[in-house]
């Protein structure tokens, strides 16, 4: 089938409703957009950013990738950082995975899957560094769930990291870079502790996060 029907007809009674509840919505979106969050989430189908925050569109500025990774040559989520901190002056980073992630579970188990594994790669040496930590789990889904935090953890210095968030507040741009996960089984986030808004928190909150985490 060339045309997706079902999609189409799904798209034009979303658009009557939000402009029957929103008369303006759309010509004040086309206008410009002004989100105060950047999220780097999870492709998977499951987490939709806008919808588990309740915010609509043109609130958070999103970037989705497998397992929400976080990676120094990823040009592209580094072009999405850049836009979204330089030129959007987004406040908040939000580094959102989920418990369940495939991605993890696939990292931690060396699963074989293609090109994918080389992108996973980040995940295995942080399941490395964490071994103990997980070794002393023994029940698996939930080992791998303690990695998705984990990751997400490893995943918010990353961010801290990278030259974009170091400049921002070198600048004294107001920046606040969060890690937070998803249950899909019961539809809410968790707080993983870690929020960093200078460099100078950053190595303490990693610690306090890191061994909030491996208790």
């Amino acid at each position: 089938m060339r045309v997706l029907k079902d999609l189409f007809d799904n798209n034009r009674s979303w658009a009557e409703q939000m402009q029957a509840q929103h008369p303006q919505f759309f010509l004040e979106l086309s206008r410009q957009q002004s989100p105060r969050y950047l999220w780097i989430g999870c492709a998977d189908s499951r987490v939709p950013a806008n919808q588990i925050v309740g915010l609509l569109p043109g609130e958070l500025f999103v970037h989705r990738n497998v397992a929400n990774l976080v990676i120094q040559t990823d040009f592209n989520c580094l072009s999405v950082m850049q836009y979204a901190i330089e030129v959007l002056k987004v406040k908040h980073v939000i580094v959102c995975g989920h418990y369940g992630c495939g991605g993890v579970r696939a990292a931690l188990e060396n699963t074989r899957l293609g090109l994918i594994d080389n992108w996973l790669r980040p995940i295995q040496r942080v399941a490395d560094r964490h071994a103990a930590t997980l070794d002393a789990i023994s029940d698996h889904a939930a080992c791998v769930d303690k990695l998705c935090e984990l990751n997400v953890i490893e995943q918010v210095v990353n961010v801290c990291q990278t030259t974009i968030v170091q400049d921002a507040w070198a600048r004294d741009q107001e920046l606040s870079v969060h890690g937070w996960i998803y249950s899909l089984a019961d539809g809410l986030l968790r707080d993983l502790d870690v929020c960093v808004t200078c460099p100078d928190e950053m190595r303490a909150t990693y610690a306090e996060a890191r061994q909030a985490i491996s208790r």
